[in-house]
């Protein structure tokens, strides 16, 4: 129960994004409190003992570059709340079947020296938003409007509204770059064709030569629970397991905030948001899910690319074309046989995570939205293809399905991690289209979860964004 009978704010969710909005809240309110439908805080940053006893894995998010690198979160100095980053030598390792594999070093020189004849063009591209990382980021994290950085901002226009597809085949010569940029885009769960999806495949790049991949030590829950010590320094109150149905289920407040998606906002009662609100939020597209699996092993994966063991995240996909067409199986209602993969092993440079000697592993690929299907076969033979011996270090696994993850996080609604689909349209039309994409038809009632600005990842900012707007319109603004 909540301990005060009054409250100057509610923010329903303590997911990143409803931390970040109640933190933000609690820098100009006395009270803000802060209510979650489960057991724990946390959202997409939780961690818990999945296979056995021991063995911490991460059950959604779990390599870090935003969380490092948000502009809101820079201001917490998390760290101080036990908040450990670690950065692995490599952040991103892409092997093929042959034994061999690209990589993203934090230096973009190495990185560019080991693509051979690709090296040059890479650095031409990355070198401009490697080097103004902080200010490109200010602008492409925040909510649509005028750039602070235009120049840098073109430049990178230039570039990211292009289909990574087009940009691949223009920029380098190699199929292997053009892989690796591939799984780079396929972050994003759309298919590599479409318009813009060249701006996934460059942000994290250069995320990898600034800020880096990192992992978070003991897991990312920490990284929740840094937040939410932040929150309780403040003043702020945290309540768990308070599922809310209806707005009669909250104290009477000012304003409320809600770190849900469209779709859980229609279902809760009593809003009385309009009719024509309703409609449009009830036009939400949500993308494909995915299928998640974690594992104890006894061992290190065995990787073929040597290389494989220094790097925290590791994409499986042996071609362009082959991560390409299993992004768009998926986009047609199929799961792929020869699915793309992201892999993290936290274990080799986070020792807290398992049993001594003894590792974890986690991964996942793209399946149709509210997929039922079991392809924990499939992905276990893709990773064989680059693990000889991979089944035999195996102790345990966890696996959740897309429809799994949607009942395990309502908002992970088909098992879409992101929020809601981030195409070129929605990516600048969430949750509608508007100029105040946090406000509903009732004043005192926000949005702030991905399913706003600036989308899908672990940075907060769609809380902070969301609270920056009622501050605004208190002080009289637009």
């Amino acid at each position: 129960m909540s301990k005060r009978d009054h409250y100057d704010a509610v923010v329903v969710g303590a997911g990143p994004n409803g931390l970040a909005a109640a933190i933000a809240l609690g820098h100009q309110f006395n009270a803000v409190l802060l209510l979650e439908a489960a057991k724990t805080i946390g959202g997409g940053s939780r961690s818990a003992e999945l296979t056995l006893p021991g063995f911490h894995h991460d059950v959604c998010s779990t390599v870090q570059p935003l969380s490092l690198a948000s502009p809101f979160f820079r201001q917490l100095d998390l760290p101080q709340y036990g908040l450990e980053y670690i950065q692995p030598e490599i952040p991103l390792a892409h092997p093929f079947e042959d034994g061999s594999a690209l990589f993203l070093h934090r230096s973009l020189e190495i990185t560019a020296d080991a693509m051979g004849a690709d090296g040059k063009a890479y650095k031409k591209l990355l070198q401009p938003f490697v080097d103004g990382e902080q200010r490109l980021l200010a602008d492409i994290l925040k909510p649509f409007g005028f750039p602070a950085s235009p120049f840098l901002m073109a430049r990178f226009a230039f570039h990211a509204l292009r289909s990574l597809k087009n940009l691949a085949e223009t920029q380098f010569q190699s199929d292997r770059t053009r892989a690796l940029f591939a799984g780079l885009a396929a972050h994003a769960m759309i298919p590599l064709e479409q318009t813009a999806t060249a701006a996934f495949g460059i942000v994290l790049a250069t995320l990898a030569h600034t800020v880096g991949w990192p992992i978070i030590r003991g897991g990312s829950q920490k990284l929740a629970d840094a937040l939410a010590d932040c929150f309780r320094n403040r003043g702020g109150e945290i309540v768990t397991d308070r599922r809310i149905a209806s707005l009669s289920d909250l104290p009477k407040v000012g304003s409320y905030f809600f770190d849900v998606t469209p779709r859980q906002l229609l279902h809760i009662e009593g809003l009385g948001l309009s009719d024509n609100y309703r409609q449009r939020l009830a036009g939400f597209r949500y993308g494909p899910g995915v299928y998640k699996m974690d594992w104890a092993l006894q061992a290190p994966i065995p990787w073929r690319a040597d290389i494989c063991r220094k790097a925290a995240t590791v994409h499986l996909g042996g071609s362009f074309d082959e991560i390409s067409a299993s992004i768009r199986d998926v986009h047609a209602g199929k799961v792929s046989p020869i699915p793309y993969i992201v892999l993290a092993q936290q274990s080799l440079f986070d020792s807290s995570r398992a049993p001594a000697g003894k590792h974890t592993a986690w991964a996942y690929c793209h399946v149709p939205h509210g997929s039922t299907a079991d392809v924990s076969a499939l992905i276990e033979s893709r990773i064989e293809c680059y693990a000889p011996g991979f089944r035999e270090v195996i102790l345990a696994r966890n696996t959740l399905s897309a429809a799994a993850m949607e009942q395990y996080n309502a908002n992970y609604v088909g098992g879409d991690i992101n929020g809601g689909l981030q195409d070129l349209h929605q990516l600048y039309t969430r949750p509608i289209a508007s100029l105040h994409p946090y406000r509903t038809s009732e004043k005192n009632i926000y949005l702030c979860s991905s399913s706003t600005p600036p989308g899908g990842g672990v940075h907060g900012l769609c809380g902070y964004y969301a609270a920056q707007d009622l501050f605004r319109r208190r002080q009289g603004g637009i």
